[in-house]
């Protein structure tokens, strides 16, 4: 049986992390601490840098945002069989589902139209199909049959979903729908909020895609260093941001077969994949709109980039390959 390869969806960092300098910076004059958390949201590598005069208060900060990360999981977890996505993909209609729930979906809704049907949440069926074939045992190397393919991209269709007060359902039976795409965003802008109304506002939140509020306790910009497609622990280049998201999507976040031939980044009008070294990073003033269009951006054609960054909120795009920085789009 073969291994999907399961690496890090996400490949920015903070340069200084990166580098393993101290992240605990001197603010007005007077020694901060930092309370630092590391764990996972959505299956990524997530964590919050939080700077304090008082670790007490910090660390009650910190508890009171994972358990809205616990609490919001929940909802949109497809790999927990009792979340809300879960139940609407095993049922095919989800009655009183969450609030969250309903206004992620709106907006990837929206997305998907704004990118006439790049974005595609109702992706996963395609998914679920490369997943299946891959995992068996002695996989045919060239993917999923033509025919298997086919059918399962007839099942894509983001106008199929459909939103009534707080329910939710689909058109046709086999349809699925994953929020993965934008839900790691929307998890760092909520736990963003949960610290911000705690009092803090220095703090580098990343459930998945890394959000700066205000900037450093010295005054500076985060820099965040946009990673190498073939070496994650390479930054090709760095931006700085100041109350603001950078959000990366490449193929190389997960990979179905050791070839690279075939990754989770997929083609909804034709089941293809996104190759294995492209990545792109948007950068937008909330992790929801950039990791949306991280998404659509890598999968858009050259034309439609600068209009599709402008719909959904974005302010840059920047494309990379192994061999450097390749494009940078301007809203």
């Amino acid at each position: 049986m073969m291994t999907v390869r399961m690496t890090r969806r996400r490949t920015i960092a903070v340069l200084a992390a990166a580098a393993g300098l101290p992240l605990a910076l001197n603010a007005g004059g007077a020694r901060a601490g930092m309370v630092r958390w590391d764990g996972t949201a959505l299956g990524a590598v997530a964590s919050i840098q939080l700077h304090h005069q008082d670790e007490a208060r910090a660390r009650a900060a910190v508890d009171a945002a994972l358990s809205e990360l616990a609490r919001l999981e929940a909802i949109f977890s497809v790999h927990r069989a009792d979340s809300a996505i879960s139940a609407l993909n095993r049922d095919g209609r989800l009655d009183a589902a969450p609030a969250e729930f309903v206004e992620l979906l709106q907006r990837s809704l929206s997305l998907a139209a704004a990118s006439e049907g790049v974005y595609d949440p109702t992706i996963q069926p395609v998914w679920m199909l490369y997943f299946r074939h891959f995992t068996q045992r002695s996989p045919n190397p060239a993917g999923p049959a033509a025919a298997d393919l086919a059918r399962a991209v007839a099942l894509v269709d983001w106008r199929g979903v459909h939103i009534d007060g707080d329910r939710v359902s689909f058109a046709h039976p086999g349809m699925g729908l994953t929020l993965n795409g934008s839900a790691q965003g929307y998890i760092t802008d909520r736990v963003a909020e949960v610290l911000r109304g705690h009092g803090f506002d220095r703090v580098l939140v990343d459930m998945g895609e890394p959000r700066a509020l205000a900037a450093k306790p010295d005054g500076s910009a985060w820099r965040i260093g946009i990673a190498d497609p073939s070496d994650p622990t390479r930054a090709l280049t760095e931006v700085s941001v100041v109350d603001a998201c950078v959000a990366t999507s490449g193929g190389y976040g997960t990979m179905f077969d050791a070839a690279g031939r075939f990754t989770h980044l997929i083609d909804p009008r034709s089941g293809r994949t996104a190759p294995a070294l492209e990545g792109v990073s948007v950068i937008a003033a909330t992790a929801t709109a950039a990791d949306g269009l991280s998404t659509a951006l890598l999968l858009a054609p050259p034309e439609s980039r600068r209009r599709l960054l402008q719909a959904g909120g974005g302010q840059r795009a920047i494309y990379v390959t192994p061999a450097g920085v390749t494009a940078t789009v301007d809203a």
